[in-house]
Parts: C-alpha cells; structure tokens; sequence
C-alpha cells in the first residue's frame, strides 16, 4: 500500500469505524508499542514540575481579550520546564499579547499523560470558556500506550468537530517524529519514525475534515531534536527541554495569529511558496516540513475533487517573538489582576 493509500485508510477508518491497519501496519504497531513500553521502563518514572500556564498575559494591554483553549497532553503542559515562562502556552500567549496588542486570557485544560480518548473531557470544559481559538497537541501517548490509531484519529476528530460547531477556530499540531525518542533503538527509530509520520497524515486529515487547520510538528521535534538533543530534549530524554517547547510554540504562532485575524491569510513565506493540493497528497507533504499548516479551499467554487477536499498549503512566515511572561490571575481568583480593557 501506497503512502497516500495508508494515510487516506487511517483517517477513512477513524471516520467511518473501519480497523484501518494493514496486516503489515498491525504488526508494525505491535512492535512498536511493546519497544515503546520498553524504553519507559528504560527513561523510568521521572516526576518532573508541571507549571500551571493558565491565566493573563498582556495584562496592561487594552482592548477586549483574546480567550485561548490550550488542550492536550504533557507537550501541552509543557512538562519539566523550571519556570512557568518556559511553558508553550505562556511563550505563545506572550506573543499574541504582543503582536495583537490585546490581552489574552489563555486557559490550560492539558494534563500530562493524556490520550486523544481524553479530549472530550477536557473539551467539555473549554467549551464554558467559549474561546475564541483552541489549540490541541494530543497523539504520542496513543502510541506509546498501544491505542488503535483509527481509534485515536477518531478521538481527535469529534473534539475538532465539537469545537467547531461552537465556532471555535481549532488548530492541531500533529503528532512529532517518534523516531527522535533516545531510548528507541535501531530499527525501531526508523519505524516509529515511519509510524508517527503516518499517524501525523491521517490527523491532518481528519482535522481539515472537520473544520480546523493542521500545523505539522513533525521535524520541530524531529530533525533539529536529532542534531541537538542535548538541546532540546529535557532531562528525561523523552520530553522537550525549555528550548524545544519554545521551537514548538514559535512553530504554532503564526496560525493561531492567522486564525484571529492579525496577520493577513496570504502571508506565506514567498520563497517557500502556497498550494493548492487534495488533502492526502498535501498531508503526505506536510509531514516532511516544520510548520506547514493545511486548511481547507475552494477551486472553481467547489471543495471537493475527485481525489477528495481541496485544501490550502502554506508555510507560514515566523513572527517575532514578545517576551515570555509570566501570567497573572483570572478575574475570578482575583479581580485586581484582570486587564485593562476599552
């Protein structure tokens, strides 16, 4: 089966309740799983600080706040940093703050070990805050935990579709290269490279389904994570150091500044170029590139093609960064810390 074949077939499987494997991918899976198992017990069972990223940034900003839903698992929570500015949620609120010259009211439903199969949960509670963008970062632990990818895709679909429908702009940064986790031997680097790949293509795919848009992440933490590992993995050799989070959020700002507005769609890196492309072949691609977001197009009015949605692919311009800061309080833990507003 072709790259594309088994991409579409995943994502296809997630949708419509199908296996979605192979017999070559079940197996694949397998051995993966069980080599994942094995490299836990070899990073062991590090309890590292988790900051808590939620609350005000820009707080001497005026103008209404931008409300943001911060989803997902430990890459979220930015688990193991030291200081609560070195979390992705607080690098990139910091940055919107800034370049929106707005305050933004960021809210962290992401808890460490989290599956896809938890985002309804956590859903349910960012849907009281009706924000105004949610960003998820879910997947690695469907894998290392031997979830059915047709299962986890699945999962991650009904949370973008739910979100959706509120008219919460969603945007998902897909599930990073595996192969780069120290503690995976060779071969099974290259098949869990291999596998996460694939995993990151259906995602993209259900994703831009459902309404959102895709970021890939995959050689954020894959090839800069491999030429520099002391860099940027943490002490555990498994998550991000505070230098990898900070390299994932640059990567996810300039959708989410998209998405709200201030910065114009079309601003794409000129060198690098935009294309329109059925989804399958642009998720293929995306998995290939740091920071490629998919979102979904028309060409000659229509959104479908003969080999399925239209979508749009871009590679967006990075956007300076503001200066990290630490959060302020929620107005309902104290109302002395609520921004300025006219």
């Amino acid at each position: 089966m072709s790259k594309e074949g088994a991409a579409r077939k995943l994502a296809s499987a997630a949708v419509y309740g199908g296996g979605g494997l192979t017999v070559m991918g079940a197996a694949l899976f397998g051995v993966l799983t069980t080599e994942a198992k094995l490299a836990r017990r070899r990073i062991g069972e590090a309890v590292l600080e988790v900051h808590e990223a939620t609350g005000w940034y820009g707080r001497a900003r005026s103008g209404s706040p931008i409300s943001i839903a911060w989803l997902g698992d430990s890459s979220a929570a930015g688990y193991g940093v030291e200081q609560v500015e070195e979390t992705p949620g607080a690098v990139l609120a910091s940055t919107v703050a800034e370049r929106a010259e707005r305050p933004v009211d960021l809210r962290s439903y992401a808890v460490v070990g989290a599956q896809s199969s938890d985002l309804a949960g956590q859903v349910d509670r960012a849907l009281t805050q009706d924000p105004d963008v949610a960003i998820i970062l879910v997947g690695v632990n469907d894998v290392t935990h031997g979830v059915r990818p047709s299962a986890s895709v699945g999962y991650l679909g009904d949370a973008v579709r739910r979100l959706r429908e509120q008219g919460v702009e969603v945007i998902v940064g897909t599930c990073p290269d595996l192969g780069t986790i120290k503690p995976l031997m060779t071969p099974l680097k290259q098949l869990a490279r291999s596998w996460s790949r694939r995993i990151a293509a259906a995602q993209t795919i259900t994703v831009v389904e459902t309404g959102g848009r895709s970021v890939s992440l995959a050689s954020v933490l894959g090839r800069e994570f491999s030429m520099a590992p002391a860099l940027l993995f943490g002490p555990d050799q498994f998550h991000p150091s505070a230098t990898g989070y900070h390299a994932l959020a640059q990567v996810l700002i300039p959708s989410v500044l998209a998405a709200l507005g201030v910065i114009p769609e079309e601003q794409v890196e000129s060198a690098r170029g935009e294309g329109v492309l059925p989804i399958t072949a642009a998720a293929l691609r995306a998995v290939e590139s740091p920071g490629t977001e998919i979102g979904g197009t028309q060409v000659g009015g229509k959104t479908f093609g003969v080999r399925g949605l239209w979508v749009t692919l871009r590679h967006r311009r990075r956007q300076p960064e503001g200066r990290p800061e630490a959060p302020r309080a929620l107005p309902d833990q104290d109302p002395d810390d609520a921004p300025v507003t006219g």
